[in-house]
């Protein structure tokens, strides 16, 4: 059972890799590899989409690389892979990213992406540091996490879901801001959980035994 880590440019993998690999080496869940090769996509049993910085830069630079993004949707849409995104590569889930533009993503998880707006005006913007997670909705990946376990954030911009039944976790910053969303065969966390020590390292090990 293969999990590829999608690169395509959209910053630094080596803290993802490193997280995903020892908690695959603890559950026997097989190799870990960092491709930007479609064949390898296409081959993958798992898919980690991570992401840093801007929607549309993001979005840009996968939608690039037109035989790597088919290779996405059909693993994900016809192959019915687990797919995992993480931060940006998460947002990259929903219908629309508005940052500087309206840009479409996969729509897999109907919703916009919005600038935080925190009612408390002394919050600052990026959202960025250690926050309790708040869990809406149970699910395999979340198994033994609960409400109160700290995650790492770093985002000015966050996912407003259509259908409350995708919210799977959120956190309070001068509002309730999206944390973790999931439907199907695909997941998604505003946090990076390879920052977000033992709550975030058991994410990725049920990620890496999930069969939906």
């Amino acid at each position: 059972m293969t999990t590829v880590l999608i690169d395509y440019d959209s910053g630094n993998l080596h803290s993802a890799q490193k997280a995903f690999e020892l908690m695959a080496r603890d559950s026997g869940s097989g190799p870990v590899v960092v491709s930007g090769d479609a064949d390898v996509i296409a081959s993958a049993d798992r898919l980690v989409l991570p992401g840093d910085g801007a929607f549309p830069h993001c979005r840009d630079q996968l939608f690039s690389r037109t035989a790597l993004a088919e290779a996405i949707v059909d693993s994900v849409e016809n192959r019915g892979v687990p797919f995992f995104g993480i931060c940006v590569g998460m947002q990259l889930l929903a219908s629309t990213g508005h940052e500087y533009e309206a840009t479409s993503g996969f729509g897999w998880i109907p919703g916009d992406v919005n600038r935080i707006r925190p009612v408390d005006t002394a919050l600052k913007i990026p959202h960025m540091g250690w926050n309790d997670l708040v869990m809406d909705s149970a699910h395999p990946v979340l198994d033994g996490m609960a409400t109160g376990d700290h995650a790492y954030f770093v985002h000015s911009y966050a996912m407003r879901v259509h259908d409350d039944a995708h919210l799977l976790a959120h956190v309070d910053y001068g509002g309730d801001v999206t944390a973790v969303v999931g439907r199907d065969n695909i997941i998604g966390a505003q946090f990076h959980p390879e920052k977000s020590q033992s709550a975030g390292l058991r994410m990725i090990a049920n990620f890496l035994r999930w069969t939906p």
